[in-house]
């Protein structure tokens, strides 16, 4: 069973971001909104999306939805500005006052399930950033809002309490042409007060109503020092991300320091009887990464569709979240915590009917920390090639310190490396700690 365990109760809000029961300043939440319950979500996306809850008439229901293309901007000019506050949006995962409720959140170890919380996350995202682009004149929004990026997730609390009220808040942090930046944080009830157990950042794009091409999205007015610096905040994530994905290392060659690092690692795994590149011995606590794989296949069915009648990122993320857990688990001997979730790319929509194949396995580890990647791939059942739709990251902690893993082939060496660069770039360790 996947989970969170046990950690000190506090942790700071990030800058800039929202507590419950306030705005983005003191005071300025709008007092007309209320806080959703977690079951109201999902209603509520399908009512602003206008599309039918009954599987069969899918089809028909998005036929309908190519008539709300005449709401479509032609430019981002035409559209009004919005501010951060008009996407603020609460919602309560009543866990303690609504015990009925546990059942589906409960791991074994009486803790929360991460992935659960993973599937809220998405569907909060996507609901803010129908908030910040609705159109008042149009009973249904003419939008297809996807969640794009997963761009990090930090735990600053390893154990949730599945007796505990949970309320999650957040709002549009940024906005591009065509896509936004979702600001999300989760808090737990302790003492009749929430803290802060967890904060996110989640990229969306919208497109158009037949989800083929890009669409407009409001732009964003700033009212306050606070939400100025969360706007530039933004747009270095967005650098950022740019930065990273050209030094990829599907795209460029490893750094010198890199470099040296790998060549280390294969000379302490030769054979020091033998004279010989190819006799390899592991070291003493070594692991070989081969061996720290688990896989695991999926059969999506309409049960797990969204609201555009492909499978729910939240679904995928869970599975893979689980599957990651499960390798952790088995790789480190004792029961791993999540620490951080990073920058989950959705390549590819999952039709409904598609095989979903997850491969998951260590690919870095360092003292009591694991970092696994999930690779994900579907099939169709009538075709039988095989396309990457995702690929996640997740760190660890386990309960005690854990094997070094050692790459064989240079394939595992680039996973090796890319495994340290994202494990270097957590902001969670020091609050873990």
């Amino acid at each position: 069973m996947e989970e969170m365990g046990q950690s000190p109760r506090l942790c700071t809000l990030s800058k800039g971001l929202l507590a419950p029961s306030r705005g983005l300043t003191q005071g300025s939440q709008n007092p007309e909104e209320r806080i959703f319950h977690i079951n109201e979500v999902r209603a509520k996306l399908l009512e602003i999306v206008g599309v039918s809850t009954n599987w069969r008439d899918h089809v028909k229901a998005m036929e309908e939805r190519k008539l709300l293309s005449s709401f479509l901007a032609e430019s981002q000019k035409a559209l009004p500005s919005r501010r951060m506050k008009d996407s603020y949006t609460e919602v309560l995962l009543p866990l303690g006052s609504q015990p009925e409720l546990r059942e589906k959140y409960l791991t074994v170890q009486n803790t929360v399930r991460f992935g659960r919380i993973l599937e809220d996350l998405d569907s909060l995202g996507v609901l803010i950033c129908y908030k910040h682009t609705k159109i008042h004149s149009a009973k249904m929004s003419p939008l297809s809002i996807v969640t794009a990026l997963v761009d990090k997730i930090d735990m600053c609390k390893k154990s949730l309490s599945p007796e505990q009220d949970i309320k999650f808040s957040g709002h549009v942090s940024w906005v591009g042409k065509t896509s936004m930046e979702v600001k999300m944080q989760m808090f737990q009830l302790h003492d009749n007060e929430f803290f802060p157990v967890l904060s996110a950042t989640f990229v969306m794009v919208a497109r158009d109503s037949e989800n083929k091409r890009p669409a407009f999205v409001n732009p964003l007015i700033l009212e306050s020092p606070e939400e100025e610096e969360l706007f530039r905040q933004g747009e270095l994530n967005k650098g950022r991300r740019v930065a990273f994905s050209s030094a990829s290392l599907l795209k460029m060659a490893p750094t010198a320091e890199e470099r040296t690092t790998i060549h280390d690692m294969f000379l302490s795994t030769l054979d020091p009887k033998t004279i010989s590149f190819r006799s390899r011995v592991l070291p003493p606590n070594g692991v070989w990464m081969e061996s720290s794989k688990l896989k695991s296949l999926d059969i999506c069915h309409p049960q797990e569709r969204n609201i555009f009648n492909r499978i729910f990122g939240g679904f995928l993320m869970r599975r893979a979240y689980e599957l990651g857990w499960a390798t952790a688990c088995n790789f480190g001997g004792s029961r791993p915590f999540i620490v951080a979730v990073d920058d989950i790319m959705f390549q590819k929509p999952v039709e409904v009917g598609s095989l979903l194949f997850l491969s998951s396995q260590v690919c870095f580890t360092q003292e009591n920390y694991i970092q696994v990647r999930v690779h994900s791939e579907v099939a169709s059942l009538q075709d039988k090639e095989h396309m990457t739709t995702n690929v996640f990251h997740f760190t660890f902690m386990s309960e005690k310190e854990v094997p070094l893993v050692f790459p064989r082939t240079y394939g595992e060496s680039m996973l090796y490396l890319d495994g340290q660069r994202h494990f270097s770039s957590m902001h969670s360790l020091e609050t873990l700690k």
